[in-house]
């Protein structure tokens, strides 16, 4: 029997099987059960784990899948006698997992975000009654070989998604402006894309060191200075007001998708 079976090699399936092969698993500690015959063997020859159409027994499972064949796979997982259960299906609750495997297993509900396909992945974890310290710190550490992990409470995790599992595409939106911006400038794209990336990768990299970004902002912001002008600007076209309102819309827009 395998120690973890991942249903659905998908990009955040695969992102998961590099991570854990990077970090202590090996590729017999692995099946994963895919659909799609061509992604089986993809994944076999670049991974070498087991690969199968079926679910198959496992000490452990992880549902990667689209959010509708959550629940059946959930009951095939109960049915295959698989002790715990790791969902990162955007939008199911644990309620409706319980429902299909009968709530005795012990259920994680995570949101990552698509930058865990670079191992740099930021997830919140919430478990269901019966998911004890030691299944809280077992998807911890998966979850963990792709990012970082924070615990919250499941009616948060839809906040969660607003923030961090939407926030990618809205800095994605930033470079874009950036780079723009930048064309509109003088810059060539090239030259104005590798100084948005560069200064983005830089300023998070800052943030990392603890220091507030208040206190980062102030520290290039001269009195009179082009950041000033610049920041003046953002401001008044309500830069803050347009990320709170963006996030909140994410965030209804989860409970909606959840039937909260």
């Amino acid at each position: 029997m395998s120690e973890l079976l991942i249903v659905g090699g998908g990009k955040m399936g695969a992102a998961l099987i590099g991570g854990l092969l990077s970090n202590g698993y090996e590729p017999e500690d692995l099946v994963v059960a895919e659909l799609q015959e061509s992604r089986r063997q993809e994944l076999s020859d670049t991974y070498g784990v087991k690969v199968s159409a079926e679910i198959e027994p496992a000490e452990a499972a992880i549902i990667s899948t689209k959010p509708e064949t959550v629940s059946h796979v959930a009951a095939k997982i109960a049915q295959a006698g698989i002790g715990r259960l790791l969902s990162i299906a955007a939008g199911v609750t644990i309620s409706t997992i319980d429902q299909a495997t009968g709530g005795e297993i012990p259920v994680v509900r995570a949101m990552p975000n698509t930058p865990a396909l670079v191992g740099l992945g930021a997830a919140a974890i919430c478990g269901n009654t019966a998911a004890s310290e030691k299944d809280l710190l077992w998807a911890e550490k998966i979850l963990g070989a792709v990012g970082i992990v924070v615990r919250t409470e499941e009616y948060l995790i839809d906040a969660v998604t607003g923030l961090s599992g939407s926030g990618p595409a809205y800095l994605f939106l930033v470079a874009e402006a950036m780079i723009d911006a930048g064309v509109l400038s003088g810059l060539s794209r090239d030259v104005a894309t590798r100084l948005t990336i560069q200064t983005l990768l830089g300023a998070s990299t800052l943030l990392l060191d603890g220091k507030p970004a208040a206190e980062l902002r102030g520290d290039v912001t001269s009195p009179g200075g082009t950041t000033a002008a610049g920041l003046r600007e953002l401001e008044g076209h309500g830069l803050r007001s347009a990320f709170a309102s963006a996030i909140d819309a994410a965030t209804q827009r989860s409970r909606e998708l959840g039937g909260n």
